[in-house]
């Protein structure tokens, strides 16, 4: 009975990782999907929601499997960015979440840390995939990338194999609220500095921030927003001459 016990826990262990690697498989298309809200309220430029579902969909069951039948036969055709993010990023992580299911991490720590090392790794492969490689002894600019990318993957691969072969800490338990809220006032800095401004923008986003944990005092957060919103104002179009825009642009026109 407790080998069942131990081998129902494991499962259960197993199960949460796989999800978690499925949900890292896709997080670069889980993050254009939420950028593209913004183009709806004129917040940025690019895709919306709806081409952004239908194109990373269409790669990923159909234009990924297509390219490499094509390559199979011979087919030289550049594919889409799309279709390489699935075919180098996604499809790479699709296939370790599997592996994953019928293995025994003795180290999670190790084994999961590995894989989001070779993750960020292959992003990296796949975002410098359009720029120039090497020309015979002379460096492209994608040839420093690929480079530090394939070594990343080699290290995070060791360290993943690591956990699978010594024993070694479980996975500690992981507070998501901070870097959930800090996360989501870089990417509300981002879509709103142009039509809000920097005052309204700097002192919002720091105000989310600051919720990222229950121990905020928030009259100190006030004051320090302040402060720092005050100094953005006067840093980013007075000392870095950037042109940027101090307040909403409904109050302006």
């Amino acid at each position: 009975m407790a080998d069942t016990m131990g081998h129902s826990a494991t499962a259960n262990r197993n199960t949460s990782v796989v999800i978690s690697f499925c949900l890292l498989a896709i997080a670069p298309q889980i993050f254009e999907f939420i950028w593209s809200f913004g183009t709806i309220f004129g917040w940025g430029a690019g895709r919306g929601p709806a081409a952004v579902v239908i194109s990373h969909a269409t790669a990923l069951l159909a234009g990924a499997p297509g390219a490499l039948l094509g390559a199979v036969g011979g087919d030289t055709k550049k594919a889409s960015s799309d279709v390489l993010l699935a075919l180098i990023y996604s499809y790479p992580i699709f296939t370790v979440a599997i592996l994953t299911f019928f293995m025994t991490i003795r180290s999670a720590q190790d084994y999961v840390g590995g894989i989001v090392l070779m993750a960020l790794a292959l992003f990296a492969l796949w975002a410098s995939s359009d720029l120039q490689g090497m020309r015979g002894f002379s460096f492209g600019a994608g040839t420093a990338p690929r480079m530090f990318g394939g070594l990343l993957v080699a290290l995070g691969a060791g360290i993943a194999l690591t956990g699978l072969l010594t024993d070694g800490p479980s996975m500690a338990h992981y507070a998501w609220r901070g870097p959930l809220f800090v996360m989501f006032s870089i990417v509300f800095f981002a879509l709103a500095i142009r039509p809000l401004g920097v005052v309204v923008t700097a002192f919002a986003s720091f105000m989310i921030a600051a919720m990222g944990t229950h121990e905020t005092r928030w009259v100190e957060a006030l004051i320090v927003g302040a402060c720092l919103t005050l100094g953005c104002a006067l840093l980013f179009p007075y000392v870095l001459g950037l042109p940027m825009p101090m307040f909403p642009r409904f109050l302006v026109q």
